[in-house]
C-alpha cells in the first residue's frame, strides 16, 4: 500500500452553517463517495479526517454534535482511520504523517472542503513533506470568500451582493492555478477513474 485518499473536512458542521446554502457543490459527498470506492478497489488507505475546536461553542464544536462525517458519505469504520485536527492543514495538529509513513505511503489523493483552506493547505504540506499529490478539484467544495474590509458578520445575502465577494468558481480557478505544476497534479474524479482503469 503506497497511496492514501484523505478525505478532508467533508462534515455536517458545515451544513449546519448559513453558507452552505452557497456551496460550490452542496451534492459534493456523490464525488467523494466515487473517490473512496475507487480507492478501496485499488486497495489504498482512506483517512477521513474532520475539522474540531473543542469549546467553541461553535459548529465545529464536537459538543454540538456536527463533527461527523456528512450523513451521505459511505465510511467504513473497519480498516479505515479517523482522525481529527485543529489546524488548517491535516498534518500540524495530528498523527497523520506517522499513520502514513508506518504504512509505506507516499502518494495522496485529497479531496474535501474548503478547497482553497483545508485542502489546499494539506497539498502545500502533503508536497513539502515529499509526498505526491493528486488534488481532485472537482471533489472538493468551498464558499464564496468575503473582502478583507468587508464588515465582520455579515448575512449571507449581504455576502453575495457585495461586488468585491469573490465567487465560490473564482476561489477554486484561484486554487487549480496556484497548487499546478508547484504541489500537486490537478485532475478531475473522473481522470482519476480513467487512471485506475489503465491496465497496469
Amino acid at each position: 500500500m503506497t497511496r492514501a485518499l484523505i478525505v478532508i473536512d467533508v462534515q455536517e458542521s458545515f451544513r449546519a452553517r448559513p453558507l452552505w446554502e452557497a456551496i460550490s457543490d452542496p451534492k459534493i459527498a456523490d464525488k467523494v463517495n466515487r473517490l473512496v470506492r475507487l480507492a478501496r478497489r485499488a486497495g489504498d488507505l482512506v483517512v477521513w479526517v474532520l475539522h474540531s475546536e473543542p469549546g467553541s461553542g461553535g459548529v465545529f464544536d464536537p459538543a454540538l454534535g456536527h463533527v461527523r462525517p456528512l450523513e451521505e458519505l459511505e465510511r467504513r469504520e473497519d480498516g479505515e482511520l479517523l482522525i481529527h485536527k485543529s489546524s488548517h492543514n491535516a498534518f500540524t495538529t495530528t498523527n497523520l504523517e506517522q499513520l502514513l509513513s508506518g504504512r509505506g505511503v507516499r502518494e495522496l489523493t485529497l479531496c474535501g472542503i474548503r478547497t482553497e483552506q483545508c485542502v489546499e493547505t494539506t497539498a502545500r504540506i502533503a508536497s513539502d513533506l515529499g509526498y505526491l499529490v493528486t488534488f481532485v478539484i472537482d471533489a472538493t467544495a468551498t464558499n464564496p470568500i468575503p473582502h478583507r474590509d468587508a464588515p465582520s458578520g455579515q448575512s449571507l445575502a449581504e455576502l453575495l451582493a457585495d461586488p468585491r465577494t469573490l465567487p465560490a468558481d473564482e476561489v477554486i480557478r484561484r486554487t487549480e492555478y496556484a497548487l499546478a505544476g508547484r504541489f500537486a497534479t490537478i485532475a478531475t474524479v473522473d481522470e482519476v477513474e480513467a487512471a485506475a482503469d489503465l491496465p497496469a
